[in-house]
């Protein structure tokens, strides 16, 4: 046990200048999606979504399926700053151009067909996506195409990587393993992915080489969770979560056997790190990390351990909140 970590078990956080009730209240103010800010944007996706089914069952021969809320608005750990939302568009694989390039254009040309009322610009594709802007809202859909084969459960291709080949997902799947950890510790699991979530927004922010995707952050937070981490007071378990990924190194393996037996992985890969998709054995999704991106987080979550241990035994509640901006922001006054 490093000192940092030795510190911090001597002294709880009650009696720390910032406590949980202080994290609370800021990820209440600042962090969350207001709850009448995701009921109007869940209305708005619900109505183009009914266009769009209704526009996939007026036009069979062209091989749309069906559309599905994915991505955190779903999952209910967006943040406040949200402005693009992820729907899926199940496709036939059979009918469908299989490069993504080409994927993409096509789809760009049915959703402008959906919507004939919007300039060209307004419907384009960018990375794995086509994103569709509102003008008048101001929000982004990103409509995400997934070919489907006819797997249970929803299970479908999408392109994950660059230039990589499409894999296996399920997004019914993904939304019934977070409810379950949800479910399992109300409120407070979701409430510690968005204030983790928040703290890589804060690194990006100061560092452009900075890379941790939400699903990362998800995983390593029901991993503690399903480790048996409380996550009821958010001080311990931010905590938890940075010294986690500086003790493991983010070296460890993590996996999930909600779906699939652990006898079904894969043996040591050369990958920086692993974590695996819940819902498929072989899919890394760390895969696109090197060895300069695991430095990168741990460092930067050793900095947050460490302030937050010095906030915990500052004598001034100014210094304690001061350690606190160090990983939550300029914006936290406690």
């Amino acid at each position: 046990m490093g000192i940092t970590e030795a510190r911090a078990s001597e002294t709880p956080f009650s009696s720390s200048p910032i406590n949980h009730a202080d994290i609370a209240a800021f990820a209440e103010e600042s962090v969350n999606l207001k709850r009448e800010d995701a009921s109007e944007y869940r209305e708005q996706v619900a109505r183009l979504r009914d266009k769009l089914d209704r526009y996939a069952g007026d036009h069979p021969d062209y091989g749309l399926i069906k559309t599905l809320l994915s991505g955190s608005l779903a999952k209910g750990t967006a943040l406040k700053t949200l402005n693009d939302i992820d729907v899926a568009f199940y496709v036939k694989a059979e009918k469908t151009p299989k490069a993504e390039p080409e994927l993409l254009e096509w789809l760009a040309k049915r959703l402008r067909e959906a919507y004939p009322q919007m300039k060209p610009d307004q419907i384009k594709p960018n990375r794995h996506s086509v994103c569709i802007k509102f003008a008048v809202s101001g929000l982004n859909v990103d409509v995400v195409p997934v070919q489907y084969m006819g797997d249970p459960d929803d299970r479908g291709y999408l392109f994950a990587f660059d230039g990589g080949e499409p894999v296996l997902t399920s997004i019914p799947l993904h939304l019934k393993f977070i409810r379950k950890r949800k479910d399992s510790q109300k409120t407070h699991f979701a409430q510690v992915i968005r204030l983790v979530k928040w703290w890589v927004r804060l690194q990006k922010s100061k560092d452009d080489a900075f890379r941790l995707k939400s699903f990362m952050v998800e995983m390593i937070v029901a991993h503690l969770a399903d480790s048996g981490t409380s996550m009821s007071d958010y001080t311990v378990a931010l905590e938890k979560v940075f010294s986690y990924i500086v003790k493991s190194g983010l070296k460890t393996r993590i996996f999930f056997t909600d779906y699939y037996p652990a006898s079904k992985l894969p043996g040591p890969t050369d990958n920086a790190m692993e974590v695996f998709d819940p819902v498929n054995e072989t899919n890394n999704v760390a895969a696109v990390y090197d060895d300069t991106h695991r430095q990168r987080i741990v460092a930067a979550a050793q900095e947050a351990l460490e302030a937050i241990s010095e906030a915990r035994f500052a004598t001034t509640r100014g210094r304690a909140i001061e350690c606190w901006q160090d990983v939550l922001g300029p914006s936290f006054r406690g």
